[in-house]
């Protein structure tokens, strides 16, 4: 590693690799905990909230603190993250209601929407291009990881001491980070502005509200209100009409929180395009999985905890050798190669059935993680190599933003998109069916799509005779099976239509440290003779 004055690069490495792994493990180690948090907590009826209000807060305030680092320094910024996350997460183990509970997720969730993107863009301000290919697919794989052990370490904790130090942890950890990076980033490439700062008041004070009903909207329609009821027609009204006025102000801003001539870049507008539609059809697809393998392939519910680790292994691996090819290839290449291998592994997830093996499952699951590896450090690097470093911190933070609204969206539409599939099929189930009294139970059941799920896991609670039971239980198999197949059919027409989007990115590539060097001495020896 080269050096840098007033930047210790093994010490910053090291606190963003703490900081941003405890953040990425909060999103998926509450789960576990769960059952016993509501068993303790008394709330059942809001315990989605838990992560729906750590989703709204960290997904708003990304665009946000991306802009303000580039103002302020991103030093400042992500130790105040840090902090908030560390008082979050104390908050969160002292929680004696599940109104406590979520809110103090809220508040978690803003530290947590604070490192994530600004640790990238701490990798993209300290090294060369060159490096930044190889440490991006490292934290790339980090995040990874931390969606794989994150079950586990969650059961772990809950079994041998409680729930609280699920959140407790954070903190140690929290505080070594904070003090690496405070010792390690003296200096930083971006520094404070001698001239007053002009903060884009108005642009943050539209862009909140506007994504938070948006986020309300989307996950909640259907569920708590009908998507055509006066809820809905409020939440997504006025989120359009505070966008639009977003982006009157942004036009006028004199520092915009999202420059939106920075979509007038190619790269710019492409990878953000193709990272909303990989969250659309990844987040949304994917979180199905374990439910069809509990439900229609008979595993037991410590192994579908498990089910995602042969993905995650494969992202994990693929991030890092997609770092290492950019140093060869351009980011055309790897991107249209990541999403075409993610389209086969689609595909052969919607090829499956009741008739399915497990191994079979895992096989097709490690292809799709391989494609998804390939593409999700390419789309930061590609970005943060197009702008200068002043700008790094809009330009990450964009990129986070957008893969993760795509995530949110994903996750709504193809929620909604199995609910009618199911409904659908479980009507068609019942119009096929010879036997009077299952046609009656399926027919029944064709609005009940809710209480499908836990009479595959749980059989016994149909309380008919053992003949009819059998029939019914078949044919909700292959009704969400179809529906299994239906979800990942529409998954993968977004990330096909990414592969269009990742083949107009255009001919950009990493330029290597010695061809830079090399381009320095060649510009420096024709200026010479005009200095002399």
């Amino acid at each position: 590693m080269s050096v840098q004055p007033g930047i210790n690069k093994r010490l910053v490495l090291t606190g963003l690799i703490i900081g941003m792994f405890f953040s990425a493990l909060e999103q998926t180690v509450v789960g576990t905990a769960m059952p016993t948090i509501i068993a303790e907590l008394n709330g059942f009826s809001i315990f989605a909230w838990v992560t729906t209000a750590y989703l709204i807060t960290s997904t708003t305030v990304t665009p946000i603190v991306g802009k303000l680092s580039d103002l302020y320094g991103r030093r400042l910024l992500y130790l105040i993250g840090v902090i908030i996350f560390i008082i979050g997460s104390g908050l969160c183990a002292t929680a004696t209601s599940m109104e406590q509970l979520v809110l103090y997720r809220g508040l978690q969730g803003i530290g947590g929407g604070m490192i994530m993107p600004l640790s990238q863009t701490i990798i993209g301000d300290i090294f060369t291009a060159e490096q930044r290919a190889k440490w991006q697919g490292v934290f790339g794989a980090l995040f990874g990881l931390s969606s794989v052990i994150g079950p586990f370490i969650g059961g772990f904790i809950v079994d041998t001491i409680s729930w609280h130090w699920i959140f407790l942890i954070n903190v140690p950890f929290g505080l070594l980070s904070a003090l690496l990076l405070f010792i390690g980033l003296k200096y930083e490439n971006v520094g404070r502005p001698t001239d007053k700062v002009s903060i884009d008041y108005l642009g943050i004070i539209t862009l909140i509200p506007a994504l938070v009903l948006l986020l309300l909207g989307l996950n909640f329609g259907g569920d708590k209100f009908e998507w055509v009821s006066g809820t809905s027609f409020m939440l997504f009204g006025g989120s359009i009409v505070l966008l639009l006025v977003f982006g009157f102000i942004e036009n006028k801003a004199k520092e915009p929180i999202l420059d939106l001539s920075l979509f007038k870049n190619r790269v710019f507008a492409t990878t953000n395009a193709l990272g909303f539609l990989l969250g659309l059809g990844m987040f949304g697809a994917i979180m199905f999985v374990p439910m069809f393998m509990q439900g229609i392939l008979g595993v037991t519910p410590t192994q579908a905890g498990s089910t995602m680790t042969p993905m995650m292994i494969a992202l994990i691996t693929a991030s890092i050798i997609g770092g290492r090819l950019l140093l060869r290839l351009r980011y055309r290449t790897v991107l249209t190669a990541g999403m075409l291998i993610t389209v086969v592994g689609f595909f052969l997830m919607s090829t499956m059935g009741p008739e399915s093996k497990e191994y079979t499952a895992y096989m097709y699951m490690i292809v799709m993680g391989f494609g998804m590896g390939l593409v999700m450090p390419t789309l930061m690097i590609a970005v943060q190599n197009e702008f200068p470093k002043s700008r790094l911190g809009a330009v990450t933070s964009s990129a986070t933003f957008f893969r993760s609204i795509g995530g949110t969206i994903g996750i709504t539409v193809l929620n909604a998109v199995m609910n009618q599939s199911l409904q659908e099929n479980m009507k068609d189930v019942a119009a096929q069916q010879d036997n009077p009294a299952a046609a009656q139970i399926l027919g029944g059941l064709s609005e009940k799509t809710d209480a499908l799920f836990g009479l595959l896991v749980t059989p016994g609670l149909l309380e008919v005779p053992k003949e009819i039971g059998s029939i019914v239980i078949a044919s909700i198999e292959t009704a969400w099976s179809d529906a299994f197949t239906t979800v990942f059919l529409t998954g993968l027409i977004f990330i096909a239509i990414g592969v269009g989007v990742a083949l107009s990115v255009g001919n950009g590539k990493i330029k290597r440290d010695k061809e830079l060097q090399e381009e320095a001495e060649k510009e420096e020896t024709i200026l010479k003779p005009a200095t002399e």
